[in-house]
């Protein structure tokens, strides 16, 4: 997929929250008959069916698309910010203290974040928003610091940062005037790889009943409402998940696209 049409299918999927109070064509908590329109298949009245309480399920993917997308995307600006803090003290720091913090990052990096998101989470108990976007972001920024660290070490080398060392530049004017403006390409990619990563770990925690609680819907608590009737009533968890697998997929390939072809892409060329 080429950057433009990667970019194009991520800002129409990043509309789709703005615009679901007008494309949702039902109330997504209303249960709309609990008797005759209980769990109904797909249909023209209901396009991707109604769940066990009578609810449409379309209009609650629309909403849900809110939740999940505006926790992904205030879960990557905490990772981010801390991620580039601590990258860009890991690569200016002192070559000792700069060792501690590298080692230190790998220990973090070793651990798998899933299984840190789960043992906190049931350690805690159901979390309400914030405090999931908090554990999210907390947990998240470890490849992005590495990532910086490793960007600033190659800049720092670069002649243009030893001309404005040698011009009597500061630290921080140097960073914020000089290297951060390199930077950005570098965690527009890594923004785009975490957004994916965030709404998959979100729909987990919630599918697993950790996450966002009923009946506010998300992704995962919608599958999570259809868990006991997969097979007699798929479709309350299939479109879901299909939204799911949609934005992660469209976020990864905006992601690939930024990135560029690889070294070997390159030399093949």
């Amino acid at each position: 997929m080429t950057r433009r049409a990667a970019l194009i299918l991520v800002l129409l999927l990043a509309a789709l929250p703005l615009a679901a109070p007008w494309l949702s064509p039902y109330d997504p908590e209303r249960q709309l008959d609990i008797v005759a329109l209980r769990s109904m298949p797909p249909s023209a009245a209901h396009w991707f069916g109604t769940d066990s309480y009578s609810r449409d399920v379309l209009s609650r993917v629309l909403h849900g698309s809110q939740v999940s997308m505006s926790i992904a995307f205030a879960a990557v600006a905490i990772l981010l910010l801390l991620g580039t803090a601590y990258g860009a003290a890991t690569a200016l720091a002192p070559r000792p203290l700069s060792a501690i913090l590298r080692r230190a990052l790998d220990l973090c990096l070793s651990i798998p974040r899933i299984l840190v998101l789960l043992a906190l989470s049931a350690f805690v108990g159901p979390l309400a928003l914030w405090q999931l976007i908090l554990l999210v972001g907390v947990t998240g920024w470890f490849a992005v610091a590495r990532q910086v660290a490793e960007s600033l070490d190659a800049l720092l080398t670069e002649d243009f940062t030893l001309a404005a060392r040698a011009l009597g530049v500061r630290t921080p004017r140097l960073v914020i005037r000089h290297l951060l403006p390199h930077l950005l390409p570098v965690l527009a990619v890594s923004a785009t790889f975490a957004v994916a990563s965030t709404i998959a770990l979100e729909t987990t925690l919630s599918y697993l009943g950790l996450g966002v609680q009923p009946p506010t819907a998300s992704w995962g608590s919608i599958m999570r409402d259809g868990m006991s009737a997969m097979t007699s009533a798929w479709w309350m968890t299939f479109f879901p998940g299909l939204a799911t697998i949609g934005v992660t997929m469209a976020c990864n390939a905006l992601g690939d696209a930024l990135r560029g072809p690889r070294p070997s892409a390159q030399l093949a060329s």
